[in-house]
């Protein structure tokens, strides 16, 4: 079996990046050091050294039921921005700075507008905190 035989739509997957390409880009911090197209993503620590014991603060969160409203209205970007904010709001309730942030899409079809559309409004939280939108995933 391959992916097209599974329902997996790689090209529209090609496709979402390239849309997702100019809101990730606004994000990023001088301390990334990986580029756009990984699962995964590298941000240095160097400007931390000088700190008595440096602590790395991580949070996640979902949007739940707001997926409903999203869809109703058509409107996916405030899913994407209030992803990000839930989970600088748990960073910051346990004294951290947000400094960087993975997204994780699941979807039953990718369609590239809405995912981009998702992805603007996760860069847009993304600028709004001062982290850097260094990687993530989207899984059909």
């Amino acid at each position: 079996m391959d992916y097209k035989s599974a329902g997996v739509d790689i090209e529209a997957g090609y496709k979402s990046v390239e849309l997702m390409k100019e809101h990730v880009r606004k994000t990023m911090r001088p301390e990334v050091l990986t580029n756009l197209g990984g699962f995964s993503g590298a941000f240095s620590m160097e400007k931390f050294k000088k700190m008595e014991k440096p602590t790395l603060v991580s949070g996640t969160d979902g949007v739940g039921t707001k997926l409903k409203l999203a869809f109703l209205l058509d409107r996916h970007n405030t899913v994407g921005i209030d992803c990000v904010a839930m989970c600088v709001n748990d960073i910051a309730c346990a004294g951290g700075e947000p400094l960087f942030f993975l997204d994780y899409i699941a979807c039953g079809k990718n369609y590239p507008e809405k995912i981009a559309e998702i992805v603007s409004g996760v860069a847009e939280g993304c600028l709004q905190s001062d982290a850097a939108l260094i990687g993530g995933e989207t899984a059909e």
